[in-house]
């Protein structure tokens, strides 16, 4: 869920080759994008101990749309700590969870 958040956010964005921060909790998403996502186009979509990279499509969907953009940041920020935004994304979230029930 955490990269398909990462993903429909960018969808939002209609203007292509702009600058962008975008603020996750996720070291999986984070750690992604700014470290493991290049190396793993260059050995084909593995990882370093050669094991297919796990979701695969939505790791290759999130680096197209990052790559329709002038600048792409991927920041951490610790969860449920205070971080205003943070907090507000985990509290619509919730609610469209709720609404589903």
């Amino acid at each position: 869920m955490e990269l398909t958040g990462a993903i429909e956010a960018l969808k939002y964005i209609k203007t292509n080759n702009i600058y962008i921060e975008v603020y996750a909790d996720s070291a999986y998403v984070v750690n992604g994008m700014n470290s493991w996502v290049k190396n793993w186009i260059k050995n084909n979509w593995r990882k370093s101990n050669k094991k297919p990279v796990e979701n695969k499509e939505l790791w290759m969907e999130l680096n197209d749309l990052v790559k329709n953009q002038a600048s792409v940041t991927f920041l951490k920020v610790k969860g449920h700590s205070g971080n205003a935004g943070n907090e507000k994304a985990d509290e619509l979230a919730n609610q469209a969870m709720d609404e589903l029930e």
